[in-house]
């Protein structure tokens, strides 16, 4: 058993230190890549917790089963697609990286898309609530959100901008992308229309933490925001999940809160997906819109619900 590329990540001013954090596990000649194995738990803990849910609500638990085997395999190629959409420039000259998801690259709003759409059509024929399943579900898939991030802490990746605020966190600049070592003409050349970016990495660059002779990037943690923001909706959730007014809310409401945390984090990251040939990161606008269509379909569905009453 061998542990691949150990090297420390530091949270200084926490007096945290993780040494010799491999970003894979090399088993009987096989190399196995924490990034996935994290993701595999998430995925396991997800359908624990659906599955906890529709129990605790009086439904099968099989359902969620069936559900989940299409689900979770749908998904997972929902967010690689979603990824290699924005990220093209990556991929176009190496193709068969596109099936390479051991360094990351998967986005979690392509596997939302891709559930909610699996979850129409099974429910269209199981016959079943598609509202109901879909509360059911999202506290799974949120879970699986709140382990999966801390693949992105193995991966070295998913942080923000530079700060030198309470959870900052040192990387090794060696485990982290070409950006960070580039030449400069290389940076304005590939975030010409994305100032805020070049900005971004450059303050990073710019404000090195040098420890025993190794350079470290001192920045936010975002994987880590996400992942507690993420642990207070999944309880927020809950709580409400048995005092909901319609079937579809506790979904709607998952939106609201994650998109809500997803728009501020995805505002100091320094490795967003951005709409092609603008400034605009992807995530943070379809966070704002999803936000928008939920609340405003609840507000519409509770003041239904007002009226069936009278």
């Amino acid at each position: 058993m061998i542990y691949n590329a150990a090297t420390s990540i530091k949270f200084p001013n926490l007096g945290i230190e993780f040494n010799n954090v491999g970003s894979s596990i090399e088993v009987f000649g096989f190399e196995i890549a924490f990034y996935g194995i994290v993701i595999a738990l998430g995925m396991a803990a997800g359908y624990l917790v659906a599955q906890w849910q529709a129990k605790r609500t009086g439904q099968n638990p099989d359902l969620y089963l069936d559900f989940a085997l299409y689900a979770i395999i749908l998904s997972v190629i929902g967010a690689r697609l979603f990824y290699v959409i924005f990220s093209w420039d990556e991929f176009k000259d190496d193709l068969i990286q596109i099936l390479n998801i051991r360094q990351g690259g998967l986005a979690i709003y392509g596997g939302i898309i891709v559930a909610v759409l699996t979850a129409w059509i099974y429910t269209k024929i199981k016959k079943v609530s598609f509202g109901l399943l879909v509360d059911t579900a999202c506290l799974g898939l949120i879970t699986g959100q709140i382990i999966g991030r801390w693949g992105n802490f193995f991966n070295r990746e998913v942080f923000g901008k530079y700060t030198n605020g309470l959870f900052s966190m040192l990387l090794d600049l060696r485990d982290v992308s070409y950006d960070y070592t580039a030449p400069v003409s290389y940076l304005t050349e590939k975030y010409a229309n994305k100032p805020d970016m070049l900005n971004r990495i450059l303050e990073i660059r710019n404000n090195p933490v040098v420890i025993d002779g190794i350079s470290y990037i001192q920045v936010h943690p975002t994987f880590l925001y996400e992942s507690l923001w993420n642990l207070g909706v999944l309880i927020l959730l809950i709580l409400y999940s048995k005092h909901k007014k319609f079937n579809g809310e506790v979904f709607l409401l998952y939106l609201v809160g994650y998109g809500l945390g997803r728009a501020w984090i995805e505002g100091i990251r320094s490795d967003q997906l951005f709409l092609w040939g603008t400034p605009f990161a992807v995530s943070q606008v379809l966070s704002a819109l999803l936000v928008i269509a939920a609340m405003a379909i609840i507000i519409i569905k509770r003041r239904q619900v007002r009226k069936n009453v009278r």
